[in-house]
């Protein structure tokens, strides 16, 4: 997607990296042990998603059909029940994301291209108006960013589903275009979400590869004020940064942001949002290098086992308050 850029000071990513492997190095002995025996093979079962989510090592790709699109109508949210346990020793533990809502926003619509006149329509983003939506990228072979988007969603909802999140998606595939990006974050608001994401594939220059996360910055104008959840989305971004980058190998992007972080001010979804959350630019897709591992369905879950553990961290540790002179200061682009 279009990007307008503020670059964040230089961050060291140590005690990020050790919170998000403490986290995972806790969570892989407990959820290994409750959750054996629990029932199904392929990607979607719960054991298979517990192992899934504490490996750093390529998963196998999946083998279950993506989930049918829901029922809802156009403008509501799609929401996935949690899944329940089998009786775990120890539920708190068993299910450290227990009572937690999160929200993913796989970001555009694969038939967003069928719809202009809809998605061109301008809406308010506090600061701005911009486009109620947009189709998005693709890869020169033909692979969409919103068929991606809503792939890596399906497979994060899964794994965070088995840690007993309540998930919430914001389009499945089940409207005709959109949403537009101010209902998408009124989505997680409405929610009242623990935290939440939007993802996406970038359409950067075919000469630079490798991943970003964007992080609001703070933005009051018209009906924006997220004053309130930049700190902690800040946190959140760099823990995920560091999960995503320990779960798949890909590098920080080289062509955008600075050791694969980015603030910015012109994106509704994050200028509108109440709730800390966070946008991940998985890889670009008019790279060839990233295009390839992109189309790879073992390196998306490894994606999704990033995004998975990223959200664990930031949800099991507090806010991780710690990590506070790590983040760069907000401002606007």
């Amino acid at each position: 997607m279009n990007r307008r850029t503020t670059t964040p000071n230089r961050l060291t990513r140590t005690r990020a990296s050790r919170t998000v492997r403490s986290a995972a190095a806790v969570l892989g002995t407990v959820l290994l042990g409750a959750l054996t025996g629990c029932g199904g093979s392929g990607a979607g079962s719960s054991t298979a998603a517990a192992a899934d989510l504490v490996s750093t090592a390529p998963a196998g790709p999946a083998t279950s059909a993506p989930p049918a699109p829901s029922s809802s109508a156009p403008g509501s949210a799609s929401a996935s029940p949690s899944a329940p346990s089998s009786a775990p020793a120890s539920p708190s533990a068993a299910e450290p994301l227990a009572g937690r809502t999160i929200v993913l926003d796989p970001g555009h619509n694969p038939t967003n291209v069928d719809h202009p006149t809809e998605i061109n329509r301008q809406v308010d983003v506090g600061n701005a108006h911009k486009e109620c939506d947009t189709t998005g990228t693709e890869t020169d072979a033909g692979y969409t960013e919103a068929d991606y988007t809503l792939d890596v969603s399906h497979r994060v909802r899964d794994l965070l589903q088995a840690l007993g999140a309540k998930v919430i998606l914001t389009q499945d595939g089940d409207r005709p275009y959109g949403p537009c990006v101010d209902e998408r974050a009124a989505i997680g608001n409405q929610a009242h979400a623990d935290a939440a994401i939007s993802i996406h594939g970038d359409g950067g220059p075919a000469s630079g590869s490798g991943f970003h996360v964007i992080m609001p910055a703070k933005v009051v104008a018209g009906k924006a004020d997220n004053s309130a959840i930049v700190d902690p989305s800040h946190r959140f971004g760099l823990l995920l940064r560091s999960a995503f980058h320990d779960a798949t190998g890909e590098p920080y992007a080289d062509y955008v942001a600075e050791q694969g972080l980015d603030t910015r001010s012109d994106l509704g979804g994050l200028n509108l949002s109440t709730v800390p959350k966070v946008f991940i630019e998985c890889g670009n897709m008019r790279n060839a290098g990233d295009a390839q591992r992109m189309t790879d369905p073992q390196w998306r879950q490894r994606a999704a086992q990033g995004i998975a553990n990223g959200f664990t961290a930031f949800l099991t540790s507090g806010g991780t308050n710690n990590l506070d002179s790590a983040v760069p200061s907000s401002g606007s682009s």
